[in-house]
């Protein structure tokens, strides 16, 4: 009896891990890198299958429903290929409330988003430079800036990770501008530490307490600055490690609201112009004309920069703006983003019942899905009209985006196109890897455990192993 009931626990065990009969067991090289960093097997989702089989060659745990992290943003991205079209383009308006003569508005000028996810301070300085140029100067009224098309929620993003001031925490707005960040950049020279901002903001000072400070080593070179936003004063206060060099880091110092006027006042009056009056949201008026519209990049380059740098803010522009795909929608909401997934999931035959989303970016402590069906999507996504455009938005291994210093030196570099996803607890990677055999194959490899930052050899020792097959 004793023997018969150890027999049965070991199956059942084997059945947990192993999810397909036909599968082979996970390397042993593999499965030594998790134990050394001490992640069980029932920690992890993988699944590897050949581009176009039915049949995975490796398949452990992959119905599992996992925390994918930044992997999400591989399904927001071929949704929004396939939901609104590569060439989608989002606008911004510029409206005259008022009448202009002679380069003098009396009455407001109204700017009007509608959620494009890379409005940057280049392109914003030549959008206000038009202004110019179509002969306004003055406005004698004030700023409205209309956020409406978004009907999000206002972020909290302390209640994420308790550090709201970093530019992944950044929130959608219908109005994002330069996704909402300020770039500080630190001078060392000698005992003296310059910081400069980018991009200049009226009436916001730049208060530099900081002091020289060794430091054991420049890979957290930032740990010991402390960063505060009080009123229109962003204060440094700490040590900087001198011999670190120059160094540069995003940050999200402010509401959407203030950033865009501290921007807007900075770049209208280096242009020449004027604005008498404050700057407030509102929304465009029955009596406002429509002025000027600057259209953003197509989606096709959108989704690279979500891609390849895994930026956050912008996935969850895109996964928003999904739910526009219907006319009859005259906002956007993450609750009808999320309903455009789900009914574009059922157009493509996609039965993942497991899918929990959030906002579509993977900065997310509830967004799951597991390792067999990420790797469907995936499959789907290569045999989709659009295939061409999907894969060259993913990081290339070894070359750029976020895999540009993994397996870097070897034979996999530039083998293989890859999204990787980290949070607390939480390391991922999936996409497509083509073997010297010539092979093509889908890979992905979920890890949710506390010691899931270490799981990085694990997963890089799987993709060189698949792309030596």
């Amino acid at each position: 009896m004793m023997h018969y009931m150890k027999f049965l626990f070991t199956f059942l065990i084997s059945l947990l891990v192993f999810s397909n009969a036909h599968a082979i067991a996970l390397p042993s090289e593999v499965r030594e890198a998790l134990k050394q960093q001490h992640i069980p097997l029932t920690s992890i989702g993988v699944e590897v299958v050949e581009l176009k089989s039915h049949s995975p060659l490796i398949s452990i745990n992959a119905r599992q429903a996992m925390n994918p992290a930044s992997t999400m943003k591989l399904l927001t991205t071929y949704a929004g290929l396939e939901v609104l079209g590569p060439s989608y383009t989002w606008k911004t308006e510029a409206y005259l409330d008022g009448k202009l003569d002679k380069g003098i508005l009396v009455g407001n000028l109204v700017l009007k988003g509608y959620g494009d996810p890379k409005f940057n301070i280049e392109q914003f300085w030549l959008w206000l430079s038009e202004l110019r140029a179509r002969g306004l100067r003055e406005i004698q009224g004030d700023l409205i800036l209309d956020r409406t098309f978004f009907n999000a929620p206002v972020e909290d993003s302390v209640t994420f990770d308790n550090d709201p001031m970093r530019a992944y925490n950044v929130g959608p707005d219908a109005l994002l501008l330069n996704f909402n960040t300020l770039r500080l950049r630190y001078l060392p020279d000698g005992n003296r530490l310059k910081v400069i901002s980018e991009p200049p903001l009226d009436g916001v000072q730049l208060d530099n307490q900081l002091a020289p400070q060794p430091a054991p080593n420049c890979e957290n070179w930032d740990d010991s600055i402390k960063i505060q936003a009080r009123g229109d004063s962003v204060i440094l206060q700490g040590g900087y490690p001198s011999e670190c060099g120059e160094r540069e880091q995003n940050l999200n110092v402010m509401p959407h609201t203030r950033y865009v006027a501290a921007v807007f006042n900075a770049i209208w009056q280096e242009l020449g112009g004027t604005l008498k009056g404050n700057t407030r949201e509102g929304v465009v008026s029955t009596d406002a004309q429509l002025f000027a519209t600057h259209y953003s990049a197509p989606l096709s380059e959108i989704i690279r920069d979500i891609n390849k740098f895994s930026n956050n803010v912008m996935a969850r522009q895109l996964f928003i703006t999904l739910g526009t795909a219907d006319p009859t929608h005259t906002t956007a909401s993450i609750p009808l983003g999320i309903q455009a997934m789900h009914s574009w999931l059922i157009q493509k035959k996609l039965n993942f019942p497991e899918l929990i989303l959030e906002n579509g970016a993977g900065l997310s402590r509830i967004e799951r899905i597991n390792a067999e069906h990420m790797a469907q999507l995936l499959q789907n996504a290569a045999i989709s009209p659009l295939s061409a455009e999907f894969t060259a938005s993913l990081p290339i291994l070894g070359v750029d985006g976020s895999v540009r210093k993994r397996l870097k030196d070897t034979a996999a570099s530039g083998q293989a196109h890859l999204k990787t996803g980290t949070l607390e607890n939480v390391k991922t990677i999936a996409g497509y890897v083509k073997s010297k055999s010539g092979k093509e194959w889908v890979i992905v490899f979920l890890i949710n455990h506390p010691n899931a930052k270490f799981g990085q050899a694990a997963q890089d020792i799987l993709v060189a192993w698949v792309q030596n097959q």
